[in-house]
């Protein structure tokens, strides 16, 4: 499945300063029944941001209108617990396309990488000067350049480098996932089963 490529993005940013945060928070066992990757936007952090009721809760970050954005600014070792790529499903859906912390549970970072969503990791800092400027002025906007693999306060323009495999850098700006990286080399690959059938048969 295709996703949306990412090359430079700049956009507010929604905060999230709470800590240990894991794939059961982001969405909850009950909600993984769907096989379908879409709808489960609807129940990011569903615990957090409905009562029992059904009813946002008022002082839950997702419901305040003063954030908004496709970066979701977390809190240290974000996504630890289960695997469940469904986690990353509810992040992508509900629209954020990147997800900025000073550390990631490497089984969520790799599924974000699979998904297209960007796990920034960045020294806890930064992060602690990008949570102020956020909290201060929620207009604050970030810009995230994958090429440069640099993120960038605009308002400020203090920035900070950040890591990612190669591979796995170039399937983000394209837009694919591994099974898009195959189909996108599928003649390279008949090419060289071609040259190696003949190379058996000499």
């Amino acid at each position: 499945m295709a996703y949306d490529k990412f090359t430079v993005l700049t956009s507010t940013v929604v905060p999230m300063r709470t800590e240990n945060v894991d794939t059961d928070q982001i969405i909850p066992a009950r909600f993984l029944k769907a096989t379908e990757r879409e709808g489960f936007g609807d129940n990011l952090f569903r615990d957090w941001r409905y009562d029992v009721e059904g009813n946002p809760k008022k002082d839950f970050v997702l419901n305040d209108p003063t954030y908004s954005g496709k970066i979701l600014l977390a809190g240290k070792n974000f996504g630890s617990g289960s695997s469940r790529e469904h986690a990353v499903w509810a992040i992508y859906d509900y629209g954020f396309r990147c997800v900025v912390s000073s550390f990631f549970a490497d089984i969520f970072k790799n599924n974000c990488l699979n998904i297209g969503v960007l796990p920034v990791t960045i020294s806890p800092e930064f992060a602690e000067i990008l949570f102020q400027a956020v909290e201060t002025d929620p207009k604050s906007e970030v810009e995230i350049d994958i090429d440069k693999q640099r993120i960038t306060l605009l308002k400020t323009g203090q920035s900070e480098t950040f890591d990612i495999n190669s591979y796995k850098k170039e399937n983000m700006k394209n837009g694919f996932d591994d099974i898009d990286y195959l189909l996108n080399i599928k003649a390279e690959i008949a090419d060289f089963a071609k040259g190696r059938e003949r190379l058996l048969n000499a």
